[in-house]
C-alpha cells in the first residue's frame, strides 16, 4: 500500500460529522456524502455511483478502507470511473435499507461494508460487500469489478438496464400489500415451538454459529413461557396429544442470558455486551459495542432476574449501566452509538491479555486464582491471547466473589492505560429511546432511581434539542441535526415517553408520546398497510421509499408502533389507539405471511394486544405504586388513577374504584378486574391470578 503524499489533504467528508465518514476525510477518494448534489455530479459527467455503506464500529468496513481507499492507485481509477458516495448507515438507514435489499435480491446474503453500483439516477445495478484490492478466495480484486462494471455501462448498456429493472421491480413488490393473515395464542404458541426447536440446549440461543444476541426471539419465547392456557402438542406420528410445559420456553432464554452473560461476548472488567460471537459457546466476541445491542438486553436481564432472582442478571445488568455512564455517555447527557472492535488497527487489541500481563498487575498467587476464574491460560484461548470469560463455572464462594472484584478493578485500571477504541458519539433518536426505555423499565424492576433520571435527562435532550415542535430529527453531533428523522425514531422515542410516564407517573411524558404518535400519523403513514414507511413525506426523495416490515437488530419501527399504540389505548382510554394497532397488525402480517421469522417482533406486539392487563392504582400509595411498577413490564401498564374520574367511563374498574376505601390496587384483563388489593406484598399474586 502506498502512503498519500499529501497526509493533510481533506475530500468533502471533511464537512460532515459523522465519525464513520470522517474516518474517510483524508481518503485519496473523491468521496461524496450523499445528496441532491452528488446525484447531479453522476448525471453531469454521466458516471455511475460507486456506493460504500459502513458505521464507524465496523472491522470489515475499516479493512476495506485501509486496502482501496487509502491506497492512491485503487482511488485513482475509483475517482475517474465513478462518482464515489460514502454513507453512514447508523445516519442513513433509509438509503441503506433500500440498497441491501437491493443486495439480497441479487441473490447475495449482504453485510457491510456495502458496495452496491448504481445508475445516475441513483437505481441499484448490482453490488457486494467486501472487495479485496487483491483477488483472492474466489473474490475478484476491487479494481477489477470497478472496471467490469463501467465496462458494462458502455458497452453493453441493455445488460445494466435489465439489471436495474428486475431490482426496481422487486424494490416495489416488496411495498405492495398481500392477503390478510389472522395470529392469535394459538397461532403464537405454534411458532413457539418452533423457535424452541431451534435453540441450542447446551449454549443457548439459536443452533450454530455466529451467535446474535437476537432479543426480539427471546422475548418472544418468554412470552410463550408467561401465556396463560395449556399448551398440547400432537406427535408427527398422530399419537396421543402431550402437555407442553410453559417454563420450558423461559428456562431456553435464562439459559441463553446465563451463557451470554458468562462468555467472552461481555465485558468482565468493564461492562457492555460486543455486537455477536463468532463461535457457537459465546467466547469469541465480534468486539465492537452497540448501544441497541445493550439497550435490549438490558430489558431481558430485568425480566430474568424478576422471575429468578438472580444475582447475575443482576450484576450483568448494573454493570452495563454503569459501562453505559462512564464510556457512552455524551456531554450533553445522551447516549454514544458505539465502541469500535479496533484499536491500533487490531480488532479486539483493547480486550485480551496475555497470563503474563495478568501476572505483572496481580502477582503471581492473585494471577493464577484469576486465571481460574476466568480462563487464562499460557496459550491464550484466542489467537495466543486470552478473552476473559466464565464459561467454564467453577464454584465461587462471596469470599471469592469480593476478591474477583478488587481483582477485576486492577485489571481494569491497567487496561484503562491502553489505546482505546475509537467512540462513535453520535445521537442518534432511536437507539437513545431503546435506551431510555430500558434504563425507565430497569429502575423498577432493580430499585435503581439513578437509572430514571439518567434515562430522564438524555430523553430531555433528545426531546429539545432533536426535535423542532413536534418533528424528530434523526442523527445529532458537534451541533448538527440530521432531519427529519425517521419511523423508527419516532417508534423508539414514543416508546421511551410511554416508559417515563408509567416510572415517572408525569402527565407531561404521555403528552409528548401523543404529539409524536400524531407527527408519526400525518408525515409516515402507509396506506398500503397500515403501518409506516421508514422516511418522511417531506424528506429528500430516494429511487423507492423504505417501507421494509422485517426486523434487523433491532425491531422493526412497525412492530415498535403497534406496541405504542396499544399502551396508548390503555392510557388515554380512547379506543382509536387500539383501532390503529389492529389495523398495523393485521395489514404487516399480510406482508410477512410467508415467513414469519423476520417479523417476530410484531407478534410479540400481537401477544400484548390480546394479554395486557391494566394495572389500576388509586389513592395515594406510592408503595403500592412501586409494587405496581415492578410486575413484569411487557404485558401490563400501570394506571394512576386518584380517583374514579382519571378513568374513562366505560373502563372496568370504574365502578369499583368508586366503591374504593382507601388506595388500593386492581388488575384489569379484558373486561374484568379483580377485588382490590390493598398491600403491596399481595399485588404480584393478584396480578399472576388475574393472567392466568
Amino acid at each position: 500500500m502506498t502512503a498519500s503524499p499529501d497526509a493533510a489533504r481533506e475530500n468533502r467528508l471533511a464537512r460532515e460529522t459523522s465519525p464513520y465518514l470522517l474516518q474517510h476525510k483524508h481518503n485519496p477518494v473523491d468521496w461524496w456524502p450523499w445528496g441532491p448534489e452528488a446525484l447531479a455530479e453522476a448525471k453531469r459527467s454521466n458516471r455511475p455511483i460507486l456506493l460504500s455503506v459502513g458505521y464507524a464500529a465496523c472491522h470489515w468496513c475499516h479493512v476495506m478502507a485501509h486496502e482501496s481507499f487509502e491506497d492512491e492507485a485503487t482511488a485513482r481509477v475509483m475517482n475517474e470511473l465513478f462518482v464515489n458516495v460514502k454513507v453512514d448507515r447508523e445516519e442513513r438507514p433509509d438509503i441503506d435499507q433500500i440498497y441491501m435489499a437491493a443486495l439480497h435480491h441479487l441473490g447475495e446474503q449482504g453485510g457491510w461494508p456495502l458496495t452496491m453500483f448504481l445508475t445516475p439516477d441513483g437505481e441499484p445495478v448490482w453490488g457486494g460487500t467486501y472487495f479485496p484490492k487483491t483477488s483472492r478466495y474466489g473474490k475478484p480484486a476491487f479494481v477489477d469489478v470497478m472496471r467490469e462494471i463501467v465496462r458494462l455501462f458502455r458497452e453493453e448498456p441493455d445488460k445494466i438496464a435489465q439489471n436495474r429493472d428486475a431490482l426496481m421491480e422487486r424494490l416495489a413488490a416488496a411495498a405492495r400489500p398481500a392477503g390478510r393473515m389472522t395470529v392469535g395464542a394459538k397461532e403464537l404458541d405454534q411458532f413457539a415451538l418452533q423457535i424452541a426447536g431451534l435453540i441450542d440446549t447446551r449454549h443457548g440461543g439459536l443452533r450454530g454459529a455466529p451467535k446474535f444476541p437476537q432479543c426480539a426471539i427471546f422475548e418472544f419465547l418468554w412470552r410463550a413461557g408467561l401465556r396463560p392456557g395449556d399448551l398440547w402438542v400432537t406427535p408427527r406420528d398422530g399419537g396421543e396429544k402431550r402437555k407442553v410445559d410453559r417454563s420450558n420456553f423461559l428456562a431456553l432464554v435464562e439459559l441463553t442470558l446465563e451463557r451470554i452473560c458468562e462468555g467472552g461476548i461481555y465485558d468482565h472488567l468493564g461492562g457492555g455486551f460486543a455486537r455477536y460471537s463468532v463461535d457457537d459457546r459465546w467466547l469469541v466476541p465480534h468486539f465492537e459495542k452497540m448501544l441497541y445491542d445493550n439497550a435490549q438486553l438490558l430489558e431481558l436481564l430485568a425480566l430474568a432476574h424478576q422471575r429468578t432472582g438472580r444475582r447475575l442478571f443482576a450484576e450483568r445488568a448494573r454493570e452495563t449501566v454503569g459501562w453505559l455512564a462512564r464510556e457512552m455517555t455524551t456531554p450533553e447527557r445522551a447516549f454514544c452509538s458505539s465502541l469500535d472492535a479496533d484499536s491500533e488497527g487490531e480488532e479486539g487489541k483493547f480486550y485480551v491479555w496475555s497470563l503474563e500481563e495478568i501476572r505483572d498487575v496481580l502477582g503471581a498467587e492473585n494471577a493464577a486464582f484469576f486465571a481460574a476464574q476466568y480462563d487464562v491460560s499460557a496459550t491464550g484461548n484466542f489467537e495466543g491471547r486470552n478473552i476473559l470469560n466464565r464459561l467454564n463455572s467453577l464454584g465461587r464462594t462471596p469470599e471469592d466473589e469480593a476478591r474477583l472484584v478488587m481483582l477485576r478493578s486492577l485489571l481494569q485500571q491497567e487496561r484503562s492505560k491502553r489505546v482505546r477504541p475509537g467512540l462513535d458519539d453520535k445521537v442518534l433518536a432511536d437507539w437513545n429511546g431503546l435506551t431510555i426505555a430500558a434504563l425507565a423499565e430497569g429502575s423498577a424492576a432493580f430499585g435503581e432511581a439513578s437509572w430514571l433520571d439518567m434515562a430522564q435527562r438524555a430523553f430531555a435532550f433528545v426531546s429539545s434539542t432533536m426535535s423542532r415542535g413536534d418533528r424528530l430529527g434523526h442523527s445529532w453531533r458537534e451541533g448538527r441535526l440530521l432531519f427529519p428523522g425517521l419511523a423508527s425514531d419516532y417508534a423508539a422515542m414514543i416508546k421511551a415517553a410511554l416508559a417515563l410516564h408509567e416510572a415517572s407517573g408525569e402527565r407531561r411524558y404521555l403528552d409528548k408520546a401523543l404529539d409524536w404518535q400524531t407527527s408519526l400519523d400525518s408525515h409516515y403513514s402507509n396506506e398500503s398497510n397500515g403501518g409506516y414507511f421508514l422516511t418522511a413525506d417531506d424528506a429528500e426523495g430516494l429511487v423507492v421509499r423504505p417501507a421494509s416490515t422485517a426486523d434487523d437488530a433491532t425491531p422493526n419501527p412497525n412492530a415498535i408502533a403497534a406496541q405504542n399504540l396499544v399502551r396508548l389505548g390503555a392510557f388515554t382510554g380512547d379506543p382509536v389507539w387500539r383501532e390503529k394497532a389492529d389495523v398495523l397488525i393485521e395489514g404487516v402480517l399480510a406482508a410477512g405471511a410467508s415467513n414469519l421469522f423476520p417479523h417476530i417482533a410484531l407478534l410479540n406486539a400481537v401477544d400484548m394486544r390480546i394479554g395486557l392487563a391494566e394495572v389500576v392504582v388509586t389513592g395515594d400509595s406510592q408503595p403500592l405504586v412501586e409494587a405496581a411498577l415492578k410486575l413484569p413490564f411487557l404485558n401490563r401498564v400501570v394506571l394512576r388513577a386518584p380517583s374514579a374520574d382519571a378513568l374513562p367511563a366505560d373502563h372496568p374498574a370504574q365502578e369499583k374504584l368508586k366503591a374504593a376505601d382507601g388506595p388500593a390496587v386492581f388488575i384489569c384483563v379484558g373486561e374484568t378486574c379483580s377485588l382490590p388489593v390493598t398491600k403491596p406484598e399481595q399485588v404480584a399474586e393478584a396480578y399472576a391470578a388475574a393472567r392466568s
